[in-house]
């Protein structure tokens, strides 16, 4: 008998690099079975355990007399009995390529908060659709939290060709529908598998029934896909201390994980929230000293200098420093039957920062079905919104999509102690009226509004024109703007292109930019009132909830709303801009009416029509409407 070398065999698998990844969709449409496949077929079940779901198949299984495969992965009693996945259970696999480590993730939708634990340290995902029923809510769900996660990678794998006679047609809808879904939600590195999970097509070997498809099979794209890692090193250098290590009178270490960059002896540092400086003295990896410590790590740092450092701040480069505040924007997902409401108090825990918060508003809530923001004044279990959140106290954090370590939280229920809600922190609060320093106060000044606009024969009112690119909100607002002067009145056109260019120049177009964007022209606008002028706004401010903000920043009576209102297709013939090409070509991406929602005003004040109306006929529609308001005097 030939002796095996476990050194050798450990020495082996060490080079290799690691994939996490998940497998997520709707319920019952192959998961642990997928799973159960990927162990069976990569020889990585002992004969004890294969013994086993032979005899537990024949109790709790799903698949006739062949073996049940899913009973590898579901271990929980229940689980057995239900035939599906509750908790979130990992598996380890390797091959000759590469090691892997599975979250089988469950797919009821009361369970979603244990998908998003699976998700959270993931690079990859696997997007499971049954072909008998095709793309579900929890597809739509699950899809939209792994990017909202950051897994750039993933793979739809269409299960159970087998119970539709591998029918190519079948799988081509579902790959349509899928690849629509993905274009509107921003998900740029996917690809659509046909496989079936309980005979092993295409799953660990090419399909027979299928050679209509030449593509690679789970396994082969999984050896394939980046298994990222490199990613957090390059990263700025964020480490929350967990833990101060005082084993000896002489000696004071700060333990804790490093979340993102490197650090190394003689590294500039800075201690937040306090601002303190120091350099790293030493950089300790189980006890022994090192020259460089990498994100992942669990670390002890000693300090040049003696500065007060406890459990809950965190040390950063001294050229890379993150966000400092007490109020962020972030992407919440309710996890609890018991409803977020503005106002409640819970507890929070971002790195090892531990500290009491509140959501001040819900900017809006995420239908995952039309990717369509929804107004909201709760979020209830499983629901996602874009959230302000308000602190205790100030803490040091960054935006979730360029430093996950320090941009995630959780929201912990006070009494109870169960986590309700996870976030992503997308941006830091700097809107004057929820984020104002104790030291600034609003000054009031000798000339009041009523007085600038006496004078100027108008009160003082913010049109806002909303509408579809190449509707002719620019146009309207540029003749009408004209139409006030040579009537002596005061006015000023904010354009959206126009701001782009100086004061928004720093935004994109994803919806959390669009959402800061009007944000800052709202402030814009209403200083602007404040002067005693008529502020006419052509952006097409795609979200209802965005308007409603800026609404509620303007005196009762002072914000006017106004659809330009167009189709689609009459905008699209315009295109002035040759915008709607690119976007269909996939050029331009997250392009309102497009791959982007337009949400149209409910109850506008007034509604100008150019498709039917010439510009002439909008700007005496509007003149007339603002006399009968009392907008214009004289």
């Amino acid at each position: 008998m030939t002796e095996f070398d476990i050194h050798a065999y450990l020495e082996q698998h060490r080079g290799k690099d690691l994939l996490r990844f998940i497998t997520c969709g709707s319920v019952d449409d192959g998961k642990s079975t997928l799973i159960g496949r990927l162990l069976f077929d990569t020889q990585q079940v002992f004969e004890d355990q294969l013994a086993a779901v032979e005899r537990d198949s024949r109790k709790y299984g799903t698949t006739g007399d062949a073996p049940d495969l899913a009973l590898l992965v579901d271990g929980l009693q229940a689980e057995r009995e239900q035939g599906i996945t509750i908790d979130v259970a990992y598996r380890y696999f390797t091959t000759e390529s590469r090691k892997f480590i599975i979250a089988d993730t469950p797919g009821h939708e009361q369970y979603t908060r244990n998908m998003v634990t699976g998700a959270s340290t993931a690079r990859a995902a696997v997007v499971l659709v049954d072909a008998t029923r095709g793309m579900q809510v929890q597809t739509r769900r699950h899809s939209y939290l792994v990017h909202l996660l950051g897994i750039e990678q993933v793979l739809v794998a269409v299960n159970k060709m087998d119970a539709v006679d591998h029918d190519r047609a079948t799988f081509e809808a579902i790959e349509r529908d899928y690849e629509d879904f993905a274009r509107q939600l921003g998900i740029a590195h996917y690809r659509c598998v046909p496989v079936s999970a309980l005979t092993g097509a295409n799953v660990t070997r090419p399909s027979e029934s299928m050679t209509w498809y030449d593509g690679p099979s789970v396994l082969e794209w999984l050896e394939s896909v980046p298994a990222g890692g490199g990613d957090d090193s390059r990263r700025p250098m964020r480490f929350p201390v967990q833990y101060v290590n005082r084993s000896r009178s002489d000696f004071r270490g700060f333990c804790g994980q490093l979340a993102g960059g490197c650090v190394a002896p003689g590294d500039p540092v800075v201690v937040l929230p306090s601002g303190r400086r120091s350099e790293v003295a030493e950089v300790l990896l189980h006890g022994r000293a090192v020259d460089r410590g990498v994100a992942g790590q669990s670390l002890t740092l000693t300090l040049a200098d003696e500065i007060d450092v406890s459990r809950g701040d965190m040390l950063v480069h001294a050229e890379q420093l993150p966000r400092v505040g007490d109020c962020f924007d972030a992407r919440v997902v309710w996890m609890h039957d018991r409803p977020m409401l503005p106002g409640r108090q819970y507890d929070m825990k971002l790195a090892a920062t531990e500290l009491p918060a509140t959501p001040e508003a819900i900017h809006h809530r995420i239908d995952v079905n039309t990717l369509e923001h929804q107004p909201a004044e709760q979020l209830a279990l499983n629901e996602i919104g874009h959230c302000r959140i308000r602190t205790g106290r100030a803490l040091a954090f960054d935006a979730y999509h360029s430093q996950p370590g320090s941009g995630a939280f959780i929201l912990v229920d006070r009494v109870s102690n169960l986590t309700v809600g996870a976030g992503m922190i997308v941006r830091p609060v700097t809107d004057a009226l929820t984020d104002k320093s104790e030291n600034v106060t609003w000054h009031r000044q000798s000339v009041d509004k009523r007085s600038r606009a006496a004078q100027k024969a108008q009160r003082p009112a913010v049109l806002w024109f909303t509408g579809l690119s190449g509707a002719g909100k620019s146009t309207v607002a540029n003749a009408l703007e004209q139409a006030l002067f040579q009537r002596g009145h005061h006015s000023y056109l904010l354009d959206g292109d126009n701001v782009r260019h100086g004061l928004n120049r720093d935004l994109g177009f994803t919806d959390e930019d669009r959402v800061e964007n009007i944000r800052r022209i709202g402030e814009v606008a209403r200083l602007m009132a404040d002067a005693g002028l008529v502020v006419l706004s052509a952006f097409i401010s795609p979200f209802r909830a965005d308007r409603a903000l800026v609404r509620e920043l303007m005196e009762d009576g002072e914000f006017i709303e106004i659809h330009v209102d167009a189709p689609l297709e009459v905008c699209e013939s315009r295109d002035p801009k040759g915008l709607y090409a690119k976007a269909r070509a996939g050029v331009i991406r997250n392009f309102t009416g497009i791959d982007s929602p337009y949400e149209a005003p409910e109850e506008p004040e007034i509604v100008v029509d150019t498709a039917e109306l010439s510009v002439d006929e909008c700007v005496e529609e509007l003149l007339a409407y603002l006399k009968r308001r009392g907008i214009l005097i004289g």
